[in-house]
């Protein structure tokens, strides 16, 4: 099994992200190989809580260009992790 941290690059706080807290739904960039199971153990090993639901998108990279020169972003993977109604709400400054 691999280490949670590895799993869960970063919380993503957009104006979005931060609307769907309310509905204590939070968006994070997680690694491209990582499925939702993992992705659910991973959120309740690092904050403490129970999950309900996972939804995993494939966010493709753009096509960009500099001087002569084309090529694309690179791909990334974004998870939205909703909680079970009564968890507490996550807290980002954990393990800073």
């Amino acid at each position: 099994m691999r280490e949670p941290y590895s799993i869960l690059l970063k919380p993503i706080l957009t104006e979005k992200a931060l609307q769907l807290q309310e509905e204590r739904i939070y968006c994070f960039s997680v690694d491209r190989k990582a499925n939702k199971l993992e992705v659910k153990n991973a959120v309740e090993k690092i904050f403490g809580v129970k999950v309900e639901v996972v939804k995993i998108i494939n966010i493709a990279g753009k096509k960009r260009s500099r001087y002569r020169r084309e090529g694309f972003t690179s791909s990334w993977k974004k998870a939205y992790v909703k909680l079970k109604e009564g968890e507490k709400a996550l807290d980002f400054t954990v393990g800073a």
